[in-house]
């Protein structure tokens, strides 16, 4: 199950009742996107001088060329329209952290907020003291307190510097690697194969030790950031729900969609629905473990599970073992919770995922919400499966069937979009462009 598909459902757990015709978040913000990078650029440059004068050779050089690509790359997302400039998140944000200033000299004064349109959970902040904060954080969680751990987690990572330690370390480790590798063939008379294996061996060594740290970066994260947030005047108990929020967008599968859904939609008058477009592959003589993994996917995983992290935290902070209720979100975070679900189908649009644009405006539609407005985002967004298919790149924007990692409900949904004809996608499409006026954007 893909991180995406799983952020699905987060959208169908947020409030009802919003406005009968939605306006999409006005992207027109060329001034503000132009000082951001201005400043970002100077900042960036700034961190890459400080590395040349801090560090020699090999390493002050590797250092400097995973900034400079990093900046390069934050340049071109920002330019792309993939963050949103003075809205009401970034207030709401800019509020929550000033209160987790408040008895922790140790947070940067200058945290600068971006607002990412991204349906997923999540949160990151980069070395300038960027802070950005995914707007699927807003449709997941229960109250602007829950986003505070976020943040205040996030914000570990940033007084640890975990980000720069772990470039530091690949890049050492991997110098070290090459060395080593380098006397094996040097070395050694046996077989190229056992050369092979010595060499992989080396490398799935490293790759554990990556992963052990990661962990371990995790945890120290959480414990720094509760006592961040314990300082501050949140309730306390809502640091764990934060925790316990996310732990189930790790393992939540999508609402399932009905074949009443598919046939309501898609029966047209022009285009009879037809039972041939719900045929299901037959996946059930595929054998998936007869390739084996050769490394170990636990010692693989670069977040722990969250109920080990959860329990770690209740045994180190005992005010954490007794459950905290989830407390009432203000209007403020009420209002942007709305926002962000609006913004789905905008969003989905905007990163070119059609195929989930589709899926999410389906699962609206089934749900009887915005008709005007979600089934212009189906037209929309079968418009750009029907220039795919036409181009013969369709597998850019909608996914291929992987039983063993999407729900039943989306293979369903997977089988019936490849099982349309290009004809059939543009009859679609067409039927819905009508209403497409009213899901404007830029």
């Amino acid at each position: 199950m893909t991180r995406k598909l799983i952020a699905l459902w987060c959208l169908f757990l947020s409030v009802m009742g919003i406005a009968q015709i939605y306006k999409p978040i006005d992207t027109a913000d060329y001034t503000q996107r132009k000082a951001f990078l201005t400043k970002f650029n100077g900042n960036n440059e700034a961190t890459i001088k400080k590395i040349k004068s801090q560090y020699s050779g090999k390493t002050s050089s590797e250092l400097a060329k995973i900034y400079k690509e990093f900046g390069t790359d934050f340049e071109k997302q920002v330019k792309n329209k993939d963050f949103i400039f003075k809205s009401d998140f970034e207030n709401s944000i800019q509020s929550l952290i000033q209160g987790l200033k408040k008895n922790n000299a140790q947070v940067p004064q200058d945290l600068k907020i971006l607002i990412a349109r991204d349906n997923t959970p999540n949160a990151y902040c980069l070395a300038d003291g960027t802070f950005v904060i995914n707007m699927g954080l807003y449709g997941w969680l229960n109250n602007e307190e829950e986003i505070a751990a976020v943040i205040s987690h996030e914000l570990g990572h940033k007084i640890e510097d975990h980000s720069f330690k772990t470039f530091l370390k690949i890049i050492e480790q991997d110098n070290l690697d090459k060395i080593t590798v380098q006397n094996i063939k040097s070395t050694t008379e046996k077989s190229s194969q056992n050369q092979n294996q010595k060499a992989f061996d080396i490398f799935k060594n490293t790759i554990y030790k990556k992963g052990v740290e990661r962990r371990q970066n995790e945890m120290q994260a959480d414990s720094l950031g509760y006592v961040i947030f314990r300082n501050s005047d949140f309730k306390k108990g809502e640091y764990v729900n934060a925790l316990q929020k996310l732990e189930d967008f790790d393992t939540i599968s999508p609402r399932a969609l009905k074949i009443e859904t598919y046939k309501k939609l898609f029966d047209l008058p022009k285009q009879a629905f037809n039972d041939k477009w719900m045929k299901k592959e037959d996946f059930s003589l595929y054998n998936y473990n007869f390739y084996k993994e050769k490394l170990n996917k636990d010692s693989l995983s670069s977040h722990p599970e969250m109920s080990i992290r959860i329990d770690l935290l209740k045994k180190t902070f005992a005010e954490l073992q007794t459950p905290g209720v989830p407390g009432k979100p203000s209007d403020l975070f009420m209002k942007l919770k709305k926002i962000a679900r609006m913004e789905a189908l905008p969003n989905y649009f905007h990163s070119e995922d059609y195929g989930l644009g589709i899926y999410a405006a389906m699962q609206f539609l089934q749900d009887e919400e915005e008709e005007k407005y979600y089934k212009s985002w189906l037209g929309k967004c079968f418009s750009k499966i029907y220039e795919a298919r036409k181009n013969y790149n369709l597998n850019r924007y909608l996914d291929r069937i992987e039983p063993k990692h999407q729900s039943e409900s989306y293979q369903q949904f997977l089988n019936f979009m490849w099982n349309l004809s290009l004809d059939e996608i543009k009859n679609i499409a067409d039927y819905y462009k009508p209403n497409e006026a009213i899901a404007k954007t830029n």
